[in-house]
């Protein structure tokens, strides 16, 4: 079946993203038999919220392709995509999303709320639970790993202030001479 053919390419890159310390996300856009975008999340390696599995593989096939419409694809991802994500999808006019594992927090594909049905908008098809159980696993034994596994976490906050005071003393600067 060639949906899950596509999805395991997209748990492969999930599983980059694991071994990365980022969550398992993994994606593909594919167009007739061929993947033109490849992505995996990224943002913690990566510090941008915007790089997201789903965003980075159309990112990917935009440039391959040549342009943003991608009316003539399907995006594979492990995880229901997000918001931000359906947004993307929307916007480079996807007609299929396909995806293994719901997202009960965040999920916006049907789960959590539907952007696939936006008024003024394409609605693309959407299927969901490919291949689920493994989608479901990987992340699971992720966060697993990540409770079991008591690291010193980073204290966000603190580097965030630490960011903020650099920008200040830089622009202070600037006005000084």
């Amino acid at each position: 079946m060639q949906d899950e053919k596509w999805m395991r390419e997209a748990l492969i890159l999930a599983k980059q993203a694991s071994d990365a310390g980022e969550v398992p996300v993994g994606c593909v856009v594919v167009c007739g038999d061929e993947i033109v975008g490849r992505g995996c999340n990224n943002r913690e390696n990566g510090k941008n919220a915007l790089h997201h599995a789903e965003v980075l593989a159309i990112d990917e096939a935009c440039r391959n392709l040549g342009g943003w419409r991608l009316w003539h694809c399907t995006l594979y991802v492990t995880l229901e995509p997000c918001p931000m994500c359906a947004g993307a999808i929307l916007n480079a006019r996807i007609p299929r999303v396909v995806y293994g594992a719901a997202d009960k927090k965040a999920g916006a594909c049907g789960t959590n709320l539907n952007l696939m049905q936006t008024p003024n908008y394409p609605h693309p098809t959407v299927e969901r639970g490919v291949l689920e159980a493994e989608c479901t696993a990987l992340l699971q034994a992720f966060f697993q790993n990540m409770r079991a596994d008591p690291k010193p976490r980073i204290d966000w906050k603190a580097r965030r202030r630490e960011k903020l005071a650099e920008l200040a003393a830089r622009q202070n600067e600037g006005k000084n001479v």
